[in-house]
């Protein structure tokens, strides 16, 4: 039988297949001991044989392409109900009906359990605990035992098998798909780091450069290099982003996460221990933190440095960001705001307002800028 006619399992149920399959085996070999040890009571024994021939080559039939053929199952599945009933439904021409009245039907025996495992595994436990019904009714129909349906134990066997072997399945097929999502996930992941990693050494660095040597050279191409400044503050951004859906292992660790998203020529200080914050307060303060830095770059000048200082005083988290730039005068915020430029007021004050925080920034002409950003510890709205 080819591959490409047994296809390829990816549910993960797989070991639940074959593992039913051992029990159509055994089920089988017990369905074999009774033929032989009851075989005398018949009234047609050699059809009795007959039925018990068809259920071995059923059974390797059966079993073999539920185990394997992946892209078979659910014809097979359907089969398995059909065949089923009708082999049960033989135990009328093998013997009296006096002798069923008292016992099960035979030769099928508890052999007639494979249809409602194949069936829930297939479907889940309701379609589970249908063929469930289906198959208790019918035995106890052809038994003529329906008035004892209340002391028999078949159907509520039945009906329990479906329900326990199909939610397990559903549980496996969850199982599955949480696994595969968390492996689309991690490749996914993987290639962002990797083509932030090359846009971070080639693109990021050319915008960098002609925004530097834009601001030196001055005249016509002051307005060139504030476009790179902005081009190259707004990739840094994007690819801050996408960092954030990366594993949260050492991601809520502030210092950690700023040494990895920060240009490298800017100083961070902190203290020497982890100082781990909620998801959310997080990925906002690392922003805010990146907008005073990307404001560094466009309008401190070519040769300013930055400086970032983080601080755990128990009850709250004091970032300071500081440069030793051109400064400028703190009226410029509140006459951008007035002209509708709210750069400032949503990259910085409005992050640290989101997340329960404040920012306060300190500027003169001539004296650098320092931005301080406070956050109390847990305190997102």
């Amino acid at each position: 039988m080819s591959t490409a006619t047994l296809g390829r399992d990816n549910s993960g149920q797989l070991p639940l297949w074959r593992a039913a399959q051992v029990f159509r085996l055994a089920s089988l070999a017990y369905a074999a001991a009774v033929q032989w040890t009851v075989v005398s009571q018949y009234d047609r024994k050699l059809l009795s044989w007959a039925v018990l021939a068809l259920m071995l080559v059923w059974s390797g039939v059966a079993g073999t392409l539920l185990a394997f053929g992946y892209r078979m199952r659910r014809k097979i599945v359907y089969a398995d109900v059909v065949v089923t009933l009708l082999l049960m439904a033989s135990t009328l021409l093998v013997g009296p009906a006096s002798y069923f009245e008292r016992h099960q039907t035979v030769p099928t025996t508890f052999w007639a359990t494979n249809a409602v495992v194949s069936v829930a595994i297939l479907l889940g436990p309701w379609w589970g605990m249908g063929a469930g019904a289906l198959v208790g009714l019918s035995a106890l129909t052809i038994c003529g035992q329906l008035d004892n349906i209340s002391f028999d134990a078949t159907l509520p066997i039945l009906l329990t098998v479906g329900l326990v072997v199909g939610m397990g399945a559903q549980i496996v097929r969850r199982a599955r798909a949480q696994i595969d999502e968390a492996i689309r996930l991690e490749a996914s992941t993987h290639e962002r780091e990797r083509l932030s990693r090359e846009v971070h050494d080639t693109t990021l660095q050319v915008l960098a450069f002609i925004s530097r040597r834009g601001t030196e050279i001055g005249g016509p191409t002051t307005e060139l290099a504030t476009m790179a400044a902005e081009q190259e503050a707004s990739l840094r951004t994007l690819l801050s982003r996408q960092a954030r859906t990366t594993t949260r292992s050492d991601a809520t660790d502030l210092i950690t996460r700023l040494e990895k998203q920060l240009p490298k020529p800017v100083t961070i200080s902190g203290p020497g221990d982890s100082l781990v914050l909620p998801a959310a307060q997080l990925d906002e303060l690392v922003a805010a933190i990146q907008a005073a830095i990307d404001n560094t770059a466009k309008h401190a000048g070519p040769a300013a440095k930055s400086f970032v200082l983080v601080e755990d005083l128990g009850s709250e988290v004091v970032v300071t960001v500081r440069d030793d730039g051109a400064g400028f005068a703190l009226e410029r915020l509140d006459e951008a705001a007035a002209e509708g430029r709210m750069g400032v007021s949503k990259s910085i004050r409005g992050r640290m307002a989101d997340i329960g925080g404040s920012a306060q920034v300190y500027s003169a002409p001539g004296e650098g800028t320092e931005w301080e950003l406070t956050v109390p510890v847990g305190g997102t709205r």
